[in-house]
This record gives structure tokens, sequence and C-alpha cells, in this order.
């Protein structure tokens, strides 16, 4: 193998090597030490969303400790939920003909 070939990949590594760590280092990467919080939160949510966020946080924590406790439930309001459970896992498990599904109507 030729030195000077070595040499030139050697130095191409190098210089792409160099580029991505310069790149890394702008755009927050391995490079940033403190991520920026405020860019994050900026990004994904509004000042609207975030308002609405904190409100409904801090309503869930002050409103318990304010309203009364409520009785408990009937029953059958306890067994809704329950009996839509069992109906969607014998709907999930129901055999079906396929034949009927991919074909239209006869």
């Amino acid at each position: 193998m030729d030195i000077n070939h070595e040499s030139a990949s050697m130095d191409g590594r190098r210089k792409r090597h160099r580029i991505a760590a310069t790149s890394r280092t702008k755009h927050g990467g391995l490079g940033s030490q403190e991520p920026d919080h405020k860019a994050f939160s900026s990004k994904y949510f509004s000042a609207e969303s975030l308002l609405v966020l904190l409100c409904l946080t801090a309503s869930l924590l002050i409103l318990p400790v304010i309203l009364p406790t409520l009785p408990p439930p009937p029953l059958a309001v306890l067994l809704l939920p329950i009996g839509i459970l069992v109906l969607l896992m014998i709907l999930a498990f129901m055999p079906s003909d396929v034949r009927k599904i991919a074909s239209p109507c006869e």
C-alpha cells in the first residue's frame, strides 16, 4: 500500500472527525454540558398550553383538600367498566369467518 494514500485517508478521517465534533457542539450534542430547558419547553408547549397545565396541576393539588369527601358510587356504576371490559374481551377472541369479511355481500 502507498504511504501517501494512508496519510491522505488519515487526514480525511481527522477532518471528518473535526467537522462532526464542531457540528455536535454547535447543535447541543455531546459537547454541551447544560441542556437548555427553556428552549425544550418552548419548543413543545406554547404559553397558553403551559398555563393550562399549571392551572390543572394546581387544581388537582388544592381541590381535594378543600372539597368534602363524596359517598361511594352505586354498585352498578362500579360494574359498568368491568362489563365493558368483558364485552371487549369476548369480541376480541370471538372467531370470525374471514371469507365473509373479505368478500362483498352475496
